[in-house]
């Protein structure tokens, strides 16, 4: 459980521990800041192709083998990163690690629902469940005392001893291979060219199109078509294959398709407002990296702990009921955040993040439990794959949404607000004679009030809008939430432990 959990932690982690570093890596590496972005897209992009595949490729060359093998080339690309002389080098390592580190997630839970018993999979879920969520809030803070501390290369190298120390243990503690009836099978090539070309350019597409102003840009016009193309063309090849690269018969199990479904709204949820919450409180309230990771650390030790309890217990309760709790409480929690106002602090973010981060964990685990609990054992693998890849589309589609939502209601709200500031209006007047009057005393008579009093004043509109746009933001997750509820019908639960004879 702890090797396949700290397997799974190297590759999440890495996922957003290089956020904070971009501008560290830009002025060092002497890149702008798109080309930078590359860092962070082209991991993404390997990542998100190989999470479907890691089943195939665990299935032909063994799962302990490519688990193994997964740590091991991971270790080495963050040092290659670390290492990194020139942007082209760092970006080939990122990508590099992004391929051996997608096998990781995937292959962690399905060591996980294979070699512990069902009466243990609460247990055992609960430590993924806790990795996985707390991933992603580790990531940052991390990342910015490596950063401020020792420098952006030690974000790559804090890796290594981690790495091989997870290595000794996977060598020492998981099961040795069995008989591998895939590995004299025909490899799919077509197949996997289809994957990889829609997935990665889906990728690109959501990764850059913020910067690149989406489909006003040529190039992602053009991804974005081979995506939409590349896509049926891949369910139709692989569904005449005998031996497909990725299995899609998996998803007639109803159970692991809404599961599926239900996952990318919870990764919308769960990377989308991990991202959201640090922006704002950065760039409206004024934060700190560190101040930021202090503020989300109360929500990921409440998810721990949640994890921690309901690992217990979760076994003894339908997790459907779970499941629809959790999202309810999501949608309370999203409604009582978008009620933010200027005068919002650490404090009044206290309590919304701990019931964010409790909601989550009781949709996390059980989740988990009622799409891939019930499938067949040969079938976990394939199911897990699918599973983890929704929850990695969910959260990259949720960052790209949640994004452009606070781009264009912010440009929204503030076309809204200056349309009452009129020389007309009495209080405007007010507020700009008060301010002046600081300023003046600020400067000590410098004569600059006037133009300084609207500037301030322009600022203070931009502020109001912001908060405006990140309260929409908060709602549309409150929306998506409502939305997937129904789902919780169709989903299934695990299968009891009498029926499993894994010692």
């Amino acid at each position: 459980m702890l090797t396949a959990s700290i397997g799974a932690l190297l590759e999440i982690i890495d996922t957003s521990i290089t956020n904070v570093a971009l501008i560290s890596i830009q002025a060092n590496l002497g890149a702008t800041l798109a080309e930078v972005g590359w860092v962070v897209t082209g991991y993404a992009m390997a990542t998100v192709v190989m999470i479907p595949l890691s089943s195939w490729l665990s299935g032909r060359f063994g799962e302990r083998s490519y688990f193994i093998f997964c740590l091991t080339g991971f270790t080495v690309a963050s040092v290659l990163c670390g290492l990194a002389p020139s942007l082209g080098w760092l970006i080939g390592a990122r990508i590099l690690q992004g391929l051996l580190g997608g096998g990781l997630l995937p292959k962690a839970q399905t060591i996980l629902f294979r070699a512990v018993p069902p009466s243990l999979q609460g247990v055992a879920q609960g430590m993924f469940g806790v990795v996985v969520l707390a991933g992603p809030a580790l990531g940052p803070t991390l990342g910015g005392l490596l950063t401020d501390g020792l420098g952006w290369r030690w974000i790559f190298f804090i890796n290594v001893p981690v790495g091989l120390v997870t290595v000794l243990m996977a060598l020492a503690f998981l099961e040795p291979d069995g008989d591998r009836a895939e590995a004299s099978t025909p490899v799919d090539w077509l197949g996997i060219l289809l994957l990889t070309a829609c997935l990665a350019s889906l990728q690109v597409v959501l990764e850059q199109g913020h910067q690149l102003d989406w489909f006003e840009d040529a190039g992602l016009r053009q991804l974005g078509l081979l995506a939409a193309v590349s896509l049926p063309v891949f369910v139709w090849w692989e569904r005449r294959q005998r031996q497909p690269a990725v299995d899609l018969r998996v998803l007639r199990h109803r159970y692991l398709a809404a599961g599926s479904l239900f996952s990318v709204v919870l990764g919308m949820g769960l990377y989308g407002t991990v991202f959201v919450v640090p922006v704002f409180a950065q760039s409206v309230l004024g934060y700190t990296a560190t101040q930021t990771g202090l503020l989300l650390l109360p929500g990921a030790l409440a998810s721990a702990l949640t994890m921690a309890l309901l690992g217990r217990v979760v076994q003894r309760i339908d997790p459907r009921l779970l499941i629809g709790l959790g999202a309810a409480g999501m949608v309370f929690t999203m409604l009582w955040m978008a009620a933010i106002g200027p005068d919002t602090g650490a404090e009044a973010l206290f309590w919304p993040l701990i019931a964010r981060g409790i909601t989550t964990v009781m949709m996390f685990l059980p989740l988990s439990l009622a799409s891939l609990g019930p499938l067949p054992r040969e079938e976990v693998g394939a199911g897990s794959g699918f599973y983890n890849l929704s929850r990695q589309l969910g959260g990259t589609f949720g960052i790209a949404l949640l994004t452009l939502v606070v781009e264009r209601r912010t440009t929204l709200h503030r076309a809204h607000l200056v349309e009452h500031l009129t020389t007309a209006n009495p209080l405007l007047q007010q507020r700009l004679i008060a301010l002046q009057a600081w300023l003046q005393e600020r400067a000590s008579g410098s004569g600059e009030g006037p133009a300084q009093a609207l500037q301030v004043l322009s600022r203070q509109v931009d502020r109001q809008a912001a908060l405006l746009a990140y309260g929409d933001v908060f709602r549309v997750v409150a929306v998506l939430f409502l939305a997937v509820i129904p789902l919780v019908l169709l989903l299934g639960r695990p299968r009891p432990a009498a029926a499993d004879a894994t010692p």
